[in-house]
């Protein structure tokens, strides 16, 4: 099943790009990810009142409470660093360049959670790897 869900989050992945580099066509590109941030917020607050799950939140262990918030600032880092690079790039280029976050995240995976790195895991990481550079090189 999680492979469904990876290929869903692909296709959103790339709907954002192209939705993305309209919406920030007339607008400071901060302004625009605040708003598609105040979206996100109501629609997955929305999804987890209706699904029963606020009550789940006094469990939650302040280990768990600290990882959740620096995820937080990283991907609001990620999406402010990737908005001003629509702005003025091209979908075509700044999409591959930022899908170096998969190498990125297999090596720190490695390192910090102990993860196997099989042959087809760094041929994969290799591919990515060229694909970005060649979209980096004009």
């Amino acid at each position: 099943m999680w492979k469904c869900y990876a290929l869903l989050s692909a296709l959103f992945a790339a709907l954002t790009a192209i939705f993305a580099k309209i919406g920030v066509r007339d607008i400071n590109s901060d302004l625009a990810t605040a708003i598609r941030t105040t979206v996100i917020l109501l629609l997955t607050w929305g999804i987890v009142i209706f699904g029963g799950h606020l009550g789940e939140m006094k469990d939650i262990t302040r280990h768990t409470w600290l990882f959740l918030v620096l995820s937080g600032l990283a991907t609001g880092l990620s999406w402010l660093f990737y908005f001003k690079a629509l702005q003025t790039g091209d979908v075509s280029r700044v999409a591959p360049i930022d899908k170096l976050s998969v190498v990125i995240a297999i090596f720190l995976a490695f390192i910090f959670l102990k993860e196997p790195v099989s042959p087809r895991v760094l041929l994969g990481a290799l591919l990515i790897t060229c694909g970005s550079i060649i979209m980096l090189v004009k």
